[in-house]
């Protein structure tokens, strides 16, 4: 029983989450060869204030850095 925990920073959509969550499922059945029903993925959200890269926060990095265009 595969379990995956993913960490973000908040900000994504309902619809982003949903899509990440599909698609790592489909990514471990395919390497694992398990049942989708088996596989466990959550996401745990911090605030941008709380989490960082390089020493600075992700709410005073530049958005595009942060977040990639998905068009």
């Amino acid at each position: 029983m595969p379990e995956v925990t993913i960490y973000l920073a908040a900000g994504r959509t309902p619809e982003q989450k949903k899509g990440l969550l599909r698609d790592v499922t489909s990514a471990v059945v395919a390497n694992t060869g398990v049942v989708p029903d088996l596989v466990t993925v959550q996401i745990i959200e911090t605030s941008p204030e709380f989490k960082s890269k390089g020493g600075i926060p992700y709410s005073e990095r530049a958005p595009a850095l942060t977040v990639r265009d998905p068009g």
